[in-house]
């Protein structure tokens, strides 16, 4: 599939395009068609590439004659595909804050930035991404924040042609409790294919460990190929980083050793009815599994 413009992503201290994602693009294509009746709440594991899918969106849906407001509050980081001056000087202020307030201002400003392009009677096609804002507004407001994204499509200020409202979130967490409501539709994204794993890897200078090997370490998840890269492939230091962010404490490990033993032989285990749901929720916590499945997008 060729697009006009692909987006243009930092990956391992070098600027590349978007590589791989062909079936989930398209999936934003037909739903630039239609629109979105309500929001489409994206999920995946850490680093699989949601940040790298939305910013392709949002150039497909540019092309599609949108305007486009993507947030990553996180990294305080905003695009905005529109000619009114206010929206952008508004979003720009707001990624300009402190860290501790700048996200949350981001978050609310999507919301806000739909409604004032709404209120421009000739703005008859409008996307908002956001990307991670869960983490941003907390857990406990996920799904009030998602409410909102739909309130924006049953009761917006102003008619409108088409409406594509999209969010993504790494947290199984905030999953469970957008799941409560009937308020958006949950897809999930995985990482990448052999293919377009491979057409990354590619991109990185020699010497490297064999493909096949690096695939076997990653299951095609560009963030840790990323990451493997800087610590110059020791695996090792990986372990050791990952064990520390995600506090696998000894008394963790002493806790549930019988069953993160089975796990590592078989992850299928961790799905036995057998598995104790205290042992899933930490895990689902602490962002180790995706428990859950969907159609994926």
């Amino acid at each position: 599939m060729s697009f006009l413009k692909r987006a243009v992503l930092h990956f391992a201290n070098f600027k590349i395009e978007l590589v791989d994602r062909d079936r989930s693009i398209q999936q934003v294509v037909e739903w630039a068609k239609e629109g979105t009746w309500c929001p489409i709440v994206v999920f995946g594991p850490e680093g699989c590439g949601k940040t790298a899918w939305l910013k392709q969106a949002t150039e497909v849906l540019r092309e599609q004659g949108f305007d486009v407001i993507y947030i990553d509050p996180i990294h305080r980081d905003f695009i905005a595909y529109t000619d009114i001056k206010d929206v952008m000087k508004k979003l720009a202020e707001a990624a300009a804050e402190a860290i501790d307030v700048a996200g949350v201002k981001l978050a609310t400003l999507a919301i806000d930035s739909v409604k004032e392009l709404l209120s421009r009677w000739r703005r008859k096609r409008i996307a908002v991404l956001a990307d991670d804002v869960f983490q941003t507004i907390g857990l406990d407001k996920a799904g009030i924040y998602v409410k909102s994204l739909l309130n924006l499509i049953e009761y917006p200020p102003q008619d409108y042609e088409k409406m594509v409202v999209i969010a993504a979130t790494s947290e199984g967490v905030s999953r469970r409790e957008i799941g409560r409501h009937r308020w958006a539709e949950i897809m999930p994204i995985w990482n990448m294919s052999r293919r377009g794993f491979e057409e990354l890897y590619e991109k990185l200078p020699n010497p490297k460990p064999p493909v096949d090997e690096v695939w076997r370490l990653t299951g095609g998840n560009p963030y840790m190929l990323e990451r493997l890269y800087k610590a110059k492939w020791s695996v090792n230091i990986i372990i050791n980083r990952l064990i520390e962010e995600k506090e696998i404490t000894p008394s963790f490990i002493n806790t549930w050793r019988n069953w993160l033993e089975k796990a590592v032989e078989d992850p299928d285990n961790l799905w036995s009815v057998d598995t104790p749901e205290e042992l899933v929720d930490k895990l689902i916590a602490k962002n180790l599994i995706v428990y859950s499945m969907y159609n994926r997008c």
